[in-house]
């Protein structure tokens, strides 16, 4: 058994390019169609695809009708195969084409494989249809039970539904395939191929147009790559076909895990490309506990040869993987957050026999959405919001606009508001320490933050109510918060919600209010720069700004995606963050940040290790109960390194 290492990791990174393509055919007129495929394959090579995928039955057409009892067509079709197989023997990809083959005695709607000029394997279609417009089974046999080998011009050909094709550059990348009709029935081919190790399922389809139809189509493919932890890459017929009865649209797509990289539009015959990630699926199903092993496989695998490259990315990221970039479904998505947060502190209070929760209103973004959250769990329990208390504690770094905003935010929501200024307690406890206070330093900022987190929860205990916490996920990442300080609470609505979509929440919250005066004071707490205001502001505004400290919450949300969501390295996060922000930052920028992040989130897990419970929301969390089980004192330095390489690499430029 060969490891599932990929050779080119460094190079590639998993990615490789795949394409569908639509040749428009002449019914019957092999010769024809092979000429039209051979162009389409030297198109495909210049963009350097290394999957390329024909409809079913491309070298002869699918409406041939009676016309596949002809040998005249089948033998076409057979010297129309051994001609491309000849002319694409530099052709560094695997190709699937459709075609009639004749084997054991029957006639066969199937796949060839072809790669460096070999016939590498045959797939027969498993499921004929035979009910409405099709009638498949007048010419066709299934290929279920066979397992045969054919003869082709040099050696044996292997021909059976059971065949995957596995890379011997890239280990990892394990092909099948099945043919159109294949995908729709109960239990399709491509379900055992994905258990016995493919990640990359192809389909050859010939699929015909009704109204709606390529809806339910898309839902198919789109939710087979996901329900097998896959790529699936479906080439379809499109014009060139008879219209007698039907038309084809040409609806090629390329889905990976039940998202849909790239569609061709109906009724024009195109080529489709995307760069498919196999490292992610591999890891993907690595991750999923009920995934089961493919060790005992009954399916033949076939190697085949692709010369390493590095794939360039055409594909893109979102810069805000954690939010929706549809305006409905973000406005959704927050509805259902909002909801979730809600509904777990509420259960939390039921628990507690309490109505009462407590804050600490800071006139920033977070506390603000936890205060916004306990209005709308007050609301959930059918309880007044004069149970919600918020308390601002200005001191040091205190300035009139988040001051303000708290006071005015306290009084919209309904909150009873308290205000405990304490500088005077902090600079008795400096001078109980022997700290000088004129020394701005970590002792000078943490001081306050433990302070107000000890004032917030005496008040919980004398109210017998519930201090909730306010730090979020991109803060936890990073470790950006005072270690029993505003580390600590009684419950964490926020944290697992990432810094990037807290102000989504926010917004979402400023846009549906009914109180204007409500949606204004939201609005300036968006447009206030983030910050735990615990140095002396310069000219009455904020001196200390988080993002200025430890880079762009943007880019570390990002890293944190993909490193936690999908298990990537430094070397990938790098190069999909430099395609992604490369209008926002360089390259060095975003090396900077990478690092930070990295290296901060190795040093700063021995404050994960003890968070207060909090409800998670999203796919990526934090908690030590939950989702992220870290030593506090595991190394960084193998991610370290690779970042050494990229900023070794960067200064020879």
């Amino acid at each position: 058994m060969t490891p599932e290492v990929d050779k080119e990791t460094k190079m590639k990174n998993g990615f490789i390019r795949v394409a569908a393509a639509t040749p428009t055919v002449t019914v019957a007129d092999c010769q024809a169609n092979g000429k039209q495929i051979l162009h389409l394959i030297r198109e495909m090579e210049k963009k350097q695809a290394k999957i390329m995928v024909f409809p079913e039955l491309c070298i002869t057409g699918y409406t041939c009708g009676d016309l596949f009892w002809q040998r005249r067509l089948l033998d076409e079709a057979w010297f129309t195969l051994l001609d491309l197989a000849k002319k694409t023997h530099n052709v560094d990809a695997l190709i699937f084409v459709g075609l009639p083959v004749r084997a054991a005695g029957k006639l066969f709607n199937a796949a060839a494989v072809l790669s460096h000029g070999e016939i590498l394997g045959i797939i027969p279609k498993t499921h004929l249809p035979n009910y409405n417009e099709f009638y498949e089974q007048r010419h066709f046999s299934s290929g279920a039970e066979l397992d045969e080998e054919i003869w082709g011009p040099e050696d044996e050909i292997p021909m059976s539904r059971n065949l995957i094709f596995r890379c011997s550059e890239m280990p990892e990348l394990a092909v099948g395939a099945e043919i159109c009709e294949d995908l729709w029935v109960p239990q399709p081919p491509s379900v055992e191929l994905a258990l016995a190790g493919a990640n990359v399922i192809v389909n050859l389809s010939a699929s015909d147009e009704m109204v709606g139809k390529d809806a339910y189509r898309k839902n198919l493919v789109t939710g087979q790559s996901a329900r097998l932890v896959c790529a699936y890459i479906y080439a379809t017929a499109g014009e060139g076909e008879s219209s007698q009865d039907l038309v084809f649209g040409g609806q090629n797509m390329i889905a990976e895990n039940g998202i849909l990289l790239k569609e061709g539009r109906r009724f024009t015959n195109e080529t489709v490309y995307a760069e498919i990630d196999i490292q992610r699926l591999n890891d993907e199903r690595r991750r999923l506990t009920t995934w089961p092993s493919s060790g005992d496989s009954f399916c033949r695998e076939i190697w085949f040869s692709l010369r390493t490259q590095e794939t360039k990315l055409t594909r893109s990221f979102s810069p805000a993987p954690f939010v929706p970039e549809d305006p409905a479904h973000r406005a959704q998505r927050c509805e259902e957050i909002l909801n979730i947060q809600a509904m777990g502190l509420k259960k939390r209070l039921t628990h507690l026999k309490s109505e009462k929760t407590i804050v600490g209103l800071s006139g920033g973004l977070d506390s603000t959405l936890a205060l916004l959250v306990m209005a709308r769990t007050a609301d959930l329990m059918g309880i007044s919001r004069d149970n919600l208390t918020c308390v601002t504690m200005p001191c040091f770094g205190t300035t009139d606009r988040t001051y303000n905003n708290a006071c005015e935010l306290s009084r919209r929501i309904g909150a009873r508001l308290k205000e405990i200024p304490i500088a005077q307690a902090v600079e008795q406890h400096f001078r109980d320490i022997g700290h000088d206070a004129s020394v701005h330093d970590v002792t000078y900022e943490n001081a306050q933050a433990r302070e107000r987190t000890q004032v917030l929860m005496d008040l919980a205990n004398q109210e017998n109510a519930l201090l909730v916490g306010t730090g979020d996920l991109s803060e936890l990442a990073l470790g950006w918060a005072t270690y029993n300080g505003d580390h600590m609470s009684m419950y964490g609505v926020n944290a697992s919600v990432p810094k990037t979509l807290v102000r989504h929440l926010v917004q979402y919250a400023a846009d549906t209010a009914e109180d204007e005066a409500l949606s204004s004071i939201l609005y300036d707490i968006l447009d206030t720069p983030v910050s735990p205001e615990l140095l002396p502001p310069k000219d009455g505004q904020i001196a200390q700004k988080t993002e200025d400290l430890v880079g762009p919450y943007e880019l570390h949300d990002f890293f944190l995606y993909y490193m936690l969501r999908a298990g990537f390295e430094p070397e990938k996060i790098y190069r999909i963050a430099v395609s992604t922000f490369r209008d926002s930052y360089d390259e060095e920028t975003i090396l900077k940040w990478l690092r930070t992040f990295c290296r901060r989130f190795f040093a700063q897990q021995f404050k994960r290790s003890c968070l207060p419970d909090g409800p998670k929301v999203g796919s990526v969390a934090l908690s030590p109960r939950g989702d992220w089980r870290m030593p506090s004192d595991a190394s960084a330095a193998a991610w370290m390194k690779q970042l050494d390489l990229i900023e070794a690499k960067l200064k020879q430029i």
